[in-house]
């Protein structure tokens, strides 16, 4: 007897939670200002997490970018003066009247 007990006990409370009767709608009622603090509080954490991720996602591509314009800037940098000490020296030799140019073509090895 005590085992046929035990089963449609088992039974009932499957049946209820397959069901949907293991909470009833009084305890909604009862506490339903809990409840909605509950889900504003998982709501506000969601979107605090999400914003969160979101903008570690925007500062990590805006570093990416950050860094490849820093680099361009300085290769920028060097090949202007580069060209700003080359055409100073280009004006120290003309107005020292040496007669030196700049070669056109580069300078290429000579084969024994």
């Amino acid at each position: 007897m005590a085992t046929q007990k035990k089963k449609k006990k088992k039974q009932s409370i499957g049946r209820n939670v397959i069901f949907g009767r293991v909470i009833s709608s009084d305890f909604f009622t009862r506490h339903w200002l809990a409840i909605t603090i509950f889900i504003v509080v998982i709501m506000v954490y969601i979107t605090t997490k999400f914003t969160y991720r979101s903008n570690i996602e925007r500062i990590t591509a805006l570093e990416k970018q950050l860094e490849i314009v820093q680099n361009e800037k300085d290769r920028e940098r060097s090949e202007f003066r580069s060209r700003t000490r080359e055409t100073s020296m280009q004006h120290l030799v003309d107005s020292l009247g040496l007669g030196l140019s700049v070669q056109p073509q580069p300078p290429f090895p000579i084969e024994e």
